[in-house]
């Protein structure tokens, strides 16, 4: 039998790509893996090659989720490890129980860090952003094992903390067997141009409004946006407000291939995170990267990790999304000739890969796995 790895995340399972394709890297060097997060009243079905525990709660939001999330995966954990074990715990919703458990049992933590956790907008200026920094100020600290999305939040826990980071960006690997399918297929208006915005992560602050006033006056523009996120029912509403309905498209979460479909039609691809907050500051979201492995030209924000990337292979334009005009006039230039783009898309799509960024990945993993405990 081999070292077997509890993963954690309080997200639903079937749409979280970064911490799958971590699965699948701890499968192949011969992790048993058993990944712990929530089942939602819309999740999929799951058809993974390693175990899924979905906890069903009963509280979705808030204070008490988190409470209930803390305790039933402080107690799941209890009752299936063993001192062989190892934790990996994704995001500080879900380090506590996994930092208790550690010390219960003797066995490594690994945390793995999805953003500035305690820099993001939904919880400034809350009792519960005190809570957190409490929570990772008692335990962050001790961790010796620390890996984060890029070096910009590295330096912030850095200085946080005196405890640096490893660093492997959220670049995605392309799906098995991809089957690229048609604007026809998907349903797309094929006599139109298309700006895309997808994700998980659709909320406040990420230039969604903006796009949607830019759209609205662009004569043969369709904006369309894939995913979810609490931004989403007033840009609906807005949208039935204005009349706007030809102008914009949305659709749900979708599978992960059928994702890069719908990103593979389109001709600029949208990322456009305001500098309002220092998570977003430093954020670097693996859309990007999608875009750009499916040729697709882009326009940004920005953003300090964002436009290192798009500046710097030539991939697109960065605009202040705030400025409605700027906007609109790099959407029609980038979408203009999306061939134009191709040369600097190749070049980043061939630099830019999962195998790269997760080789220091896999050799941490390796080193502890044969670390027989």
């Amino acid at each position: 039998m081999g070292k077997r790895i509890f993963i954690s995340t309080t997200n639903d399972i079937s749409t979280d790509n970064r911490v799958h394709k971590v699965a699948m890297l701890l499968l192949d060097l011969g992790y048993e893996v058993c990944w712990i997060g929530r089942e939602l009243p819309h999740s999929k079905p799951l058809d993974r090659p390693y175990q899924v525990r979905r906890m069903k709660l009963f509280f979705s939001k808030g204070g008490l989720f988190y409470a209930e999330f803390q305790l039933r995966l402080f107690l799941l954990l209890l009752f299936n490890l063993d001192r062989k074990s190892v934790l990996l715990s994704n995001d500080l919703d879900t380090l506590l129980p996994n930092f208790l458990n550690s010390r219960l049992f003797g066995i490594p933590l690994v945390y793995d860090s999805h953003e500035y956790f305690c820099g993001v907008p939904e919880i400034q200026g809350r009792w519960v952003k005190r809570v957190w920094q409490a929570v990772e100020s008692a335990i962050f600290p001790k961790l010796p094992y620390v890996w984060t999305v890029n070096e910009s939040i590295a330096d912030l826990y850095e200085q946080d903390y005196g405890n640096r980071p490893r660093v492997f960006r959220n670049i995605s690997p392309a799906p098995d067997q991809m089957v690229w399918r048609s604007r026809k297929e998907l349903g797309l208006p094929v006599d139109v141009k298309i700006a895309i915005n997808q994700g998980s992560g659709m909320n406040v602050d990420r230039g969604l409004e903006e796009a949607l006033e830019a759209i609205s006056t662009m004569e043969g523009w369709l904006l369309l946006l894939v995913g979810s996120g609490d931004a989403i029912p007033a840009l609906k509403k807005r949208v039935e407000q204005e009349g706007w309905q030809e102008k914009v498209r949305f659709v749900g979460r979708v599978p992960y291939a059928e994702l890069l479909s719908y990103t593979a039609c389109a001709d600029v691809g949208l990322s456009l995170d305001k500098d309002t907050n220092i998570n977003y500051r430093y954020s670097l979201p693996n859309k990007l990267f999608d875009y750009i492995h499916c040729g697709v030209p882009v326009v940004t924000s920005k953003v300090v990790e964002v436009a290192r990337v798009v500046e710097g292979y030539g991939v697109g334009k960065t605009v202040h999304p705030e400025d409605i005009d700027a906007l609109r006039a790099a959407i029609v230039e980038v979408g203009e000739d999306k061939g134009a783009w191709k040369e600097a898309l190749s070049k980043a799509s061939e630099e830019c890969t999962w195998e790269q960024e997760g080789a220091p990945l896999k050799t941490f993993y390796a080193a502890l796995l044969s670390d027989e405990r």
